[in-house]
């Protein structure tokens, strides 16, 4: 079956370049009948060991942000589909397209971190390279930017500094903030920027949104609960640059 090497594509059978419509009146017929068995559990189940292989990455460097297990499963499953429907369809134009099309269907149905929609596309490119064939094309692309990728994470590659967060806190409409949360903020944080005031709760409330570097050793609980002491004991919320959800919030 690896009359090209390595790389070569181990299906009897290539895909033609027939421009037909495939979703009406296709004249063109499956390859499907014409790939031998031992052909087609090979470009299944190597697409569904990397897919296993991909979904393992993701967890992996996903452990500190959490992740869902549906969304695993889906990693598992999307390249062995993508297989298959590769497989049923003769032409490279048609395939790709179907293919892709039913890829998409995840960006329209689930907004999700930017990272997580690369994910899809990199289980979706090696199940395109299994249903076409090109079975060591798919290994070896699985390796390369698995390498890649935990490199990247191992490094925190783009990431921001750990100490560097946003500070929300609540006041009451009443309260004049110009100074009264600088003493608490000069011994908690090395650095700190009022960035942003906007109303909230109809006008009765401010919030004032700061930009703060906080010290490696600081304690958290303190810092928040010296800042109640100030705002009345209304919320405030200590986020992180990198995530959109609540760290600390009391």
């Amino acid at each position: 079956m690896f009359d090209h090497g390595f790389f070569g594509n181990v299906l009897s059978k290539n895909y033609s370049e027939d421009s037909t419509d495939f979703l009406t009146n296709s004249s063109s017929t499956s390859i499907l009948s014409n790939i031998k068995a031992s052909e087609f559990f090979l470009c299944v189940i190597t697409s569904l060991v990397l897919g296993f292989l991909i979904s393992s990455i993701y967890m992996i460097t996903h452990k500190k942000e959490g992740y869902s297990q549906s969304y695993v499963l889906t990693i598992i499953m999307l390249p062995s589909i993508v297989t298959l429907i590769l497989l049923l369809i003769n032409t490279t134009s048609g395939a790709l397209s179907l293919a892709g099309a039913f890829t998409l269907v995840r960006f329209r149905s689930v907004p999700g971190d930017p990272k997580d929609i690369t994910y899809v596309f990199y289980a979706m490119a090696t199940g395109v390279a299994c249903g076409m064939g090109y079975i060591g094309f798919a290994i070896v692309f699985f390796i390369i930017l698995g390498i890649i990728v935990f490199a990247l994470n191992v490094v925190n590659f783009g990431g921001c500094k750990l100490n560097h967060m946003t500070l929300k806190i609540t006041i009451p409409e009443n309260l004049d903030y110009k100074g009264v949360f600088d003493p608490v903020l000069k011994k908690y944080t090395s650095y700190h920027k009022l960035r942003r005031i906007k109303t909230t709760n109809y006008g009765t409330l401010f919030e004032l949104i700061y930009s703060v570097d906080v010290y490696e050793d600081m304690n958290t609980k303190e810092f928040i609960d010296e800042l109640r002491t100030l705002n009345g004991n209304l919320n405030i919320n200590l986020v992180f640059f990198k995530y959109d959800d609540k760290v600390y919030e009391n």
